[in-house]
């Protein structure tokens, strides 16, 4: 087991949706501007995660919430459904009302979810969650 997370990016992705960073263990996520995110729209961004990780590699993901977005929380369901190695679910919010809206879409979770008020502090418990495992 590696006593460290590696935190050097693999690959950015620009898509319709947002804007997707991928590293070795873990997926941070930036929601463009007012847009709708779904399990429909998130499909492309799924598959580059299946890509990425397979179904074997563990990964967190990390939905860095910078911009104003709606998004559907039953589409946790699914995607926990098709990645059997996602290991948990961190929310960065930067006011009151989204870290009220990342509290209520917990319950929808049936992995490891937290929130932060910091990237770093995300990344910091992704490195817990997967060097414990």
């Amino acid at each position: 087991m590696a006593s460290k997370l590696n935190r050097i990016l693999i690959k950015k992705y620009d898509l319709e949706v947002g804007t997707f960073y991928f590293y070795e263990n873990f997926i941070v996520s930036e929601a463009k501007e007012n847009v709708a995110v779904s399990f429909e729209s998130a499909q492309e961004m799924l598959a580059l995660a299946k890509m990425h990780f397979g179904k074997l590699t563990p990964f967190v993901y990390i939905s860095n919430r910078i911009n104003s977005y709606s998004f559907n929380p039953t589409a946790h369901f699914k995607t926990t459904a098709m990645f059997p190695n996602l290991k948990g679910y961190a929310v960065v919010v930067y006011d009151k009302m989204n870290r009220e809206i990342a509290e209520m879409e917990q319950s929808f979770f049936t992995i490891p979810a937290n929130i932060f008020n910091s990237l770093e502090n995300a990344i910091n418990w992704v490195e817990k969650l997967i060097l414990a495992d």
